[in-house]
């Protein structure tokens, strides 16, 4: 099983820098080159640049209350959940992500959540 994850491809955790504007200012975000490959997917189905997605993403988490502290870690998680969630189905290949309803897939994921507990 670990072979599967040792011999993949190393510029796959190799980390890039990039630098973004968010309201008129730069900031830099350094992420592993498979998260950036994740998120342009994710901006992708939309029609998005992955700064735009980016950008996106840093306002409805500052609108839902999240502390941009750690911004990184928070998009490395959105990475992690859209995989999840395509893998449980919840996000089917091929719909743009903004045509979803994210109301009933939240549901489904709380009511998978309560199950295991």
């Amino acid at each position: 099983m670990c072979r599967l994850f040792i011999e993949a491809d190393p510029s796959l955790w190799e980390s890039a820098t990039r630098s973004i504007r968010i309201d008129g200012m730069v900031t830099s975000v350094r992420l592993e080159n498979f998260f950036w490959n994740v998120l342009a997917e994710i901006g992708g189905r939309d029609g998005l640049a992955t700064t735009q997605l980016i950008a996106k993403l840093y306002h409805e988490a500052l609108e839902a209350g999240h502390d941009s502290g750690n911004f990184t870690s928070f998009l490395r998680v959105c990475c992690g959940r859209y995989l999840a969630l395509q893998l449980s189905g919840d996000i089917p290949s091929g719909l743009p992500i903004a045509r979803l309803d994210a109301l009933s897939i939240l549901e489904r994921e709380k009511d998978r959540r309560r199950a295991v507990a």
